[in-house]
């Protein structure tokens, strides 16, 4: 006897008129709901991008946890489901891939890791839209896209006035560098990626507004607006962390940053300084010999390669050195034994990492929580995307608690004020679009 299993979702796509502008308004639609991720490439196509956006919405079911367990917990989710699944993986779910643990200030309580199982998937590329619905909504096609395509967009964008504060100071920041450097020169680790947090208290500020704006100034090609009732994170990220494709996954570290200018001449000078700059790009080595290593925990043998080495890629306000290292899995591995594999992203940790990953949360101040932890998807089929949560804004509404955090990778090289510097240019977009 044959049984016929009716699709768990249903399909409809579409041809756009005017895309960016149908972007605009369906971001706009999607706040309505309580649980949303939305992922805009901007157009960027140098870093193989499968969409141009993608928008869920609509929690049908979810995953809520701390640490404990808590990969073990999203495989069995994962595999329950079989479906498209969004969210993220805070930095701390280090605590349940490794003996470690965080007790620094939390002014945010977001959840270590959070899935939901959308209704309603919306997938752009070029001017085709396609929606994916389950079938206890997709009825609704028609209704919203004219729901959506009925709203009217605002180009006038909300200044926030807020007063950003340090976490610590800036005698504070160097001494912490030296204490890094002391371990370096002591050969506890040869990498460390310090992180301080810029915030502000009993502040409000409108989310969809201010993801905007930074998304404006920054142009990145993972930019995210998550919505988890009510906290938000606006990201103008410019890193993946991992991508998965069929039984090929890539992972992008980036490490190495320099400022842009508008005077042509003088920002290719700072590009070629980049490109050129040996302590940068020993930083991105290390970096991609440590992600190398992580993929090859679960690739088939002798499949990782470094396809880029310290390529040089320009946004809109700074230029990064990335590198891209792939690898081959076999057909029976899980898709979430590669992240947990490989978790945290080594770009934002150092190396050795679990050396590295003690002795910053022994120096930094506060739990760094979703900032340099992961947001992205599941596909239906197992394959996934993640980025990396930089040059991000994050928000809770009822705490009234607006923070940004930065950090970079500490070598032997290091000089303390330079650092300090480099935080400064990556902080920009931020402190920009809350303080005007």
């Amino acid at each position: 006897m044959n049984i016929y299993l009716r699709p768990l979702r249903v399909q409809k796509t579409v041809s756009l008129e005017n895309s960016e502008q149908f972007k605009s308004k369906l971001l706009l639609w999607s706040q309505q709901y309580d649980d949303i991720v939305w992922l805009d490439s901007n157009n960027y196509q140098e870093l193989q991008a499968d969409y141009d956006a993608v928008l869920a919405v609509d929690a049908m079911t979810l995953i809520q946890t701390d640490y404990h367990s808590a990969f073990e917990r999203l495989k069995e989710y994962q595999s329950m489901t079989k479906d498209w699944i969004f969210g993220y993986l805070s930095y701390d779910l280090k605590n349940d891939v490794e003996d470690l643990s965080s007790h620094n200030f939390d002014g945010l309580g977001f959840s270590d890791l959070y899935f939901f199982q959308p209704k309603k998937v919306f997938l752009l590329k070029g001017n085709r839209l396609t929606m994916s619905y389950m079938r206890m909504v997709d009825d609704a096609f028609d209704e919203d896209i004219q729901a959506i395509n009925n709203y009217e967009t605002n180009n006038t964008l909300v200044k926030n006035d807020v007063k950003i504060h340090l976490r610590i100071n800036k005698d504070a920041y160097f001494e912490n560098i030296n204490h890094v450097l002391a371990h370096i020169y002591r050969g506890d680790i040869y990498e460390a990626n310090f992180c301080q947090e810029f915030y502000a208290e009993d502040t409000t500020i409108n989310p969809l507004e201010t993801y905007k704006k930074l998304n404006t100034i920054s142009k990145p090609p993972f930019a995210t607006f998550l919505k988890q009732s009510d906290k938000y994170l606006l990201s103008a990220s410019p890193e993946r962390y991992i991508k998965k494709q069929g039984n090929t996954v890539i992972s992008q570290p980036i490490k190495g940053t320099a400022k842009r200018s508008d005077n042509k001449v003088e920002d290719d000078l700072l590009k070629e300084n980049l490109r050129t700059d040996q302590k940068e790009r020993s930083e991105n080595i290390m970096i991609v010999d440590l992600v190398r290593n992580d993929l090859s925990k679960t690739a088939m043998k002798g499949s990782v390669k470094v396809k880029e080495l310290c390529k040089i890629y320009s946004f809109n306000q700074v230029h990064q050195m990335i590198s891209t290292v792939s690898s081959k899995l076999p057909e029976t591995l899980h898709p979430v034994d590669v992240i947990q594999s490989t978790f945290p992203m080594g770009s934002m940790t150092g190396a050795p990492k679990i050396s590295a990953m003690q002795i910053i949360e022994n120096l930094e101040s506060t739990k760094r929580g979703l900032y340099s932890g992961s947001v992205g998807y599941f596909t239906p089929n197992g394959d996934f995307d993640f980025n990396v949560v930089i040059r991000s804004i994050l928000y809770n509404s009822s705490n009234r608690y607006v923070s940004y955090s930065v950090g970079g990778a500490i070598t032997a090289k290091s000089d303390p004020f330079k650092e300090y510097e480099e935080c400064l240019v990556k902080a920009k977009a931020m402190r920009e679009v809350l303080e005007n």
